[in-house]
């Protein structure tokens, strides 16, 4: 912007319709006083000062002006109509006049002369801005040389204080510090230690890390210094990044050794201990194979004289003991011992065929239901039990040994009945998402669960534990038959298709198994 200084308002106009018409903002002040306000308020380029004006007059005005530190960069050209003579135009260039100039003025000289003179101050205020600029620049890497510099002395203390190997590396793939613990491996800080033969490709990988830039991690061996030893360490370089450039690597070589032995003979002792287990395990299987046939040999041999037995008790009770009813009821009791003694050798025999693996397949629960129940037709006809079934899918199983865990389910819902309310016994089924009694039905899930409700006797819930342990019975002999074998070679069918079993039930209000089995089996046989 250029500033017109004179006290008389037609000198001013035409002067600031020029420079206007040249494409200059122009301002105008119409005494000293009023110029120095503005100029306090207002960056000018250019300031054409009249020399004569009442007050203060051009030279004082311009004496002002050059006292100002944001005027510095102004150009003052002196206009005078009346001070012609040389000593008033001395005095114009010594109060900080660039130009004095005689009225009349040319417009086309004052024109140019103020052109060139804006050019000029624009020029300088660049400069300015590029000095200023580049303080600004040196400052900022200034500082942040420094903080690298403070970074990097406390990345050396660290790098001091570690218990292994641990170093740096520039840009340009030049090692620049070593702790003390390089020196147990390398005489020259500058240099890596010895590799072992055998790892020479970790240290042709290392370069193509360092050209993307990412962490590199490897398992080496470096050759001891002092005892000439190769010892396992663990090889990590990580870049440092500032801006997404990497500025150097921090690396670190960590000793592995005894871990490395420890593992190496971990290794040797689990192989070894792997080949004793394979040839117990083939010992296992066939003392369990001769301890099966030992089963069924003993189980036959026993039972082939407790039926002769029993044969002989009803032959002696009808043919010699009709009319003592003394000697009946002993016998009696002898030939119910007998039946349970043999009840007990079926149940061992079976829970000793469970451990012999089987095959999955497709089965129709709701048929192998309908197969039990008429097997237990002359139970359920003489107790006027109500049996329920509902809808039961078709899932995989070992059709054997799930015949055996309803047999036992529904068996114990009759044997434990009321004696006063005949057995209502109810088996549904829904599915389920995951193999919990108590989760959510759900339209279709990868479970099944199968649910076996009766109005028994029930039992507390804190036996629920000892139910399915074997031979362990809640009731007395005399009261209820059995072997208390049942509910455990049903938990251990159930265990073999990888589900669960448990029970819900109180004292006199009934019992309710709960089972849940996976839908799909994988087709293979039973691991023992």
């Amino acid at each position: 912007m250029i500033l017109i200084v004179d006290d008389r308002p037609e000198n001013i106009f035409p002067l600031k319709k020029i420079l206007e018409l040249h494409g200059f903002a122009v301002d105008t002040a119409e005494s000293g006083e009023e110029a120095l306000k503005k100029v306090l308020k207002t960056n000018y380029s250019v300031i054409i000062l009249d020399v004569q004006m009442p007050g203060m007059d051009g030279f004082e005005v311009a004496n002002a002006i050059s006292g100002f530190s944001k005027s510095k960069d102004t150009s003052i050209i002196f206009l005078s109509a009346v001070n012609k003579e040389k000593k008033f135009i001395t005095k114009g260039y010594t109060s900080g006049g660039i130009d004095y100039l005689t009225k009349p003025v040319d417009p086309d000289i004052l024109v140019l002369k103020v052109k060139t003179l804006h050019r000029l101050y624009e020029q300088q205020q660049e400069l300015r801005a590029t000095q200023e600029s580049l303080r600004n620049e040196i400052e900022v890497r200034k500082q942040a040389e420094e903080e690298l510099a403070a970074r990097m002395q406390d990345l050396r203390l660290v790098l001091a204080s570690l218990p292994q190997m641990a170093f740096t590396i520039g840009t340009d793939f030049r090692i620049e510090y070593v702790n003390e613990h390089w020196f147990n491996y390398s005489k020259d800080p500058t240099t890596f230690p010895v590799v072992h033969d055998d790892d020479e490709a970790v240290c042709e990988e290392w370069p193509t890390y360092f050209e993307r830039g990412i962490e590199f991690t490897r398992e080496i061996r470096l050759k001891e210094l002092k005892t000439g030893d190769y010892r396992y360490h663990l090889l990590r370089i990580i870049p440092i990044k500032q801006q997404d450039a990497v500025m150097r690597w921090v690396g670190t070589f960590t000793d592995i050794h005894p871990q490395k032995r420890a593992a190496e003979l971990l290794e040797e002792q689990v192989t070894a201990r792997t080949k004793e287990l394979l040839v117990k395990n083939s010992e296992l299987e066939t003392t369990n194979h001769e301890l099966q046939q030992f089963t069924w040999v003993v189980s036959h041999d026993l039972k082939e004289p407790l039926r002769k037995i029993q044969l002989l008790h009803d032959l002696i009770k009808q043919k010699y003991l009709k009319e003592n009813p003394e000697a009946i009821a002993y016998l009696d009791r002898s030939i119910k011992s007998s039946a349970r003694l043999s009840g007990l050798i079926d149940d061992l025999l079976s829970y000793s065929q469970l451990s012999v693996p089987a095959v999955f397949k497709p089965t129709d629960l709701t048929t192998l239901v309908k197969e039990v129940l008429v097997d237990f037709e002359d139970v359920i006809s003489r107790k006027n039990a109500i049996v329920t079934v509902g809808e039961l899918p078709i899932i995989d199983t070992i059709p054997g040994r799930i015949r055996q865990v309803f047999q036992n389910l529904i068996s114990n819902a009759l044997k434990f009945s009321k004696s006063n309310l005949p057995p209502v016994i109810e088996i549904n089924a829904d599915f389920v998402d995951e193999k919990d009694i108590d989760s959510l039905s759900v339209v279709s899930g990868p479970f099944c669960r199968i649910t076996v409700s009766d109005n028994g006797i029930g039992f507390d819930e804190k036996f629920l534990d000892r139910i399915f342990v074997i031979f362990q019975r809640l009731n007395s002999r005399t009261s209820y038959e059995g072997t208390g074998i049942g509910l455990a070679i049903a938990k251990k069918n159930i265990d073999k298709h990888q589900g669960v079993i448990s029970a819900k039930s109180r004292i006199d209000e009934g019992t309710r198994f709960i089972i849940i089995l996976p839908i799909h089996q994988v087709n293979e046989l039973v691991p023992e």
